[in-house]
């Protein structure tokens, strides 16, 4: 049996009249097109594409097959269409869990922008530091940090980060800047931390030839990134805070990076499922609309 993805592909290559604006539209990667076409030739065991540097020309074989693939393309975008028509009938309710510091800077305005879309979605935000049970709990969509480890769940990467070292220019100001990650323990130091005694950072120097792992006590710990901001703002001393957390702090220049040769490992934030079959339409919806927007709400995200 042919491939119908690949019957459709070769449809929109040949309606675009170029592999390239084919991949364009679709977005997806010119090298995709081409391999996927080849791949049906082979299957079919016939060319049916003439290639040149500057057109393409059908055989006649791939005439014919042409008249059933853009029979194939219209069906699809009719169906396009028609899902298209109803996406403002989407109603229900939507659960979704997160992490606090994520709280303010990413679900308040994701959530706002999607219920515009969509008015008649209502959505119930479980705010936790513990990683919730999908099913007995009943959470639809959950945001991560970090690994996945739960075998049963399907996770979309939204983002990728590291966390900075920053302090307030005032701290800074009245002591002398560190420049390695020992001369860090000359310094009141701030962490996001739970009734522990101890700390530590794992930092990588920026050519990744150096990596140290620095071990101390808090002057502050606290479990709440935004509560670390503002004791930051206050000038309390140094301490790390994901970018997802009050950006705009640095943008103003009301907190500054500190020792920006020195870097923390990058982590990914994942949107996450139970990884059953049928996945309802709203969780598909929002997933999508996450991983769209998302990346919107953070275009500055440091490498």
């Amino acid at each position: 049996m042919s491939d119908l993805n690949a019957l459709l592909l070769f449809a929109r290559v040949v309606q675009a009249n170029s592999f390239s604006a084919a991949a364009r539209r679709l977005k997806i990667p010119v090298s995709t097109v081409s391999r996927r076409i080849a791949e049906l030739e082979n299957q079919l065991g016939v060319r049916l594409l003439e290639r040149s540097t500057r057109s393409l020309r059908l055989t006649t074989v791939g005439a014919d097959v042409f008249e059933h693939a853009q029979r194939g393309a219209e069906l699809s975008d009719a169906v396009d269409n028609v899902v298209s028509d109803t996406l403002s009938q989407i109603s229900g309710t939507l659960r979704l869990s997160a992490p606090p510091s994520l709280a303010d800077g990413l679900l308040a305005p994701l959530a706002g922008a999607f219920q515009t879309l969509y008015p008649d979605v209502r959505i119930q935000v479980f705010v936790t530091d513990r990683i919730v049970d999908h099913i007995s709990e009943d959470v639809d969509l959950s945001f991560r940090v970090g690994p996945l480890r739960d075998s049963s769940l399907m996770a979309r990467r939204i983002l990728t980060y590291r966390h900075q070292l920053v302090a307030s220019p005032t701290y800074l100001a009245a002591c002398k800047a560190p420049e390695t990650p020992q001369d860090l323990l000359d310094h009141r130091l701030l962490a996001f931390s739970f009734w522990q005694t101890g700390h530590s950072w794992r930092l990588t120097s920026l050519d990744s030839k150096d990596k140290q792992t620095l071990g101390f006590e808090p002057f502050l710990a606290m479990n709440d990134y935004a509560g670390l901001a503002v004791a930051l703002l206050a000038g309390a001393g140094i301490g790390d805070l994901p970018p997802v957390v009050q950006p705009h702090l640095l943008r103003e220049g009301r907190l500054v990076e500190v020792m920006p040769n020195w870097r923390f490992r990058r982590l990914d934030m994942s949107i996450v499922h139970f990884g059953n079959r049928h996945v309802p339409r709203l969780v598909r919806i929002f997933k999508d609309f996450a991983a769209e927007m998302v990346p919107r709400l953070f275009p500055d995200l440091p490498a």
